[in-house]
């Protein structure tokens, strides 16, 4: 779950500590009081000038420091939270389907408001979180739909997306990969989710999205954008929420 695909550090995990498992559930809250002051780093040794950028950013990022607080696994999860409580669509019972889900925040919060059952994917391996399948596997492999339709055991009510490619660093290229996930996550939810279901995607603002949009709109009732706060003020990333699919 990347917030910028020119970011070079993937799905922006909490990498100030060795990752662990929860030792206490999330607890809500707000980001009032947090963000004091401003932390710089220096570039060290064996650190790049980039990856000194990316610590200090993280350090001084109040979702960073909320979502540590709270037991999330990623800021990301903030933006989950945001998009639920404008579209509710993670209500008690729900099943869903979370494509490229490490480190598994996302999972964390669809756990926390309810669904039944949650599986997810992605290529980096992700800690256990009870009431979840997961999977550590390349979503774009054609094997992988069915295996995650297996263990869902059934169609899904909601099927999320927040796919990013590792950046090359070539913006065309890169921008290619995006939307080539992007399209990939719409047909896997047209081709499973339940009538009345929801899909729930990151797409760029700019980015070449007109003919899922179009696929979209014929099968969803709604189809809206929405761009969390908890997104960084830098990052072009905005939300497509389609609901109530047609079948």
């Amino acid at each position: 779950m990347n917030d910028n695909p020119d970011d070079p550090t993937p799905n922006d995990p909490i990498k100030e500590e060795p990752r662990r498992k929860m030792v206490k559930p999330p607890t809500g809250g707000n980001l009032s009081g947090r963000h004091k002051g401003h932390t710089a780093v220096k570039t060290a040794r064996f650190r790049t000038q980039s990856s000194a950028k990316w610590l200090e950013r993280q350090l001084n990022d109040p979702y960073v420091q909320q979502a540590k607080a709270e037991g999330w696994r990623s800021r990301a999860a903030f933006k989950l939270i945001e998009l639920d409580e404008r579209f509710h669509f993670l209500k008690k019972g729900v099943r869903v389907v979370d494509l490229g889900c490490a480190p598994g925040g996302w999972v964390q919060v669809a756990i926390k408001r309810g669904a039944a059952h949650v599986v997810g994917v992605d290529l980096l391996p992700v800690d256990p979180v009870p009431g979840a399948d997961l999977l550590e596997a390349d979503f774009t492999d054609p094997a992988i739909g069915p295996k995650l339709m297996e263990l869902m055991g059934g169609k899904p009510d909601v099927v999320l997306s927040d796919l990013a490619h590792n950046t090359v660093g070539h913006k065309q290229t890169d921008h290619l990969k995006i939307m080539g996930l992007l399209e990939m996550a719409g047909d896997f939810a047209l081709d499973n989710l339940k009538p009345g279901g929801t899909f729930v995607a990151k797409a760029f603002q700019g980015g070449e999205t007109e003919q899922l949009l179009l696929k979209l709109k014929h099968t969803f009732d709604t189809v809206k954008h929405f761009k969390p706060k908890s997104s960084r003020a830098g990052s072009t990333e905005i939300y497509i929420v389609a609901q109530n699919f047609r079948g």
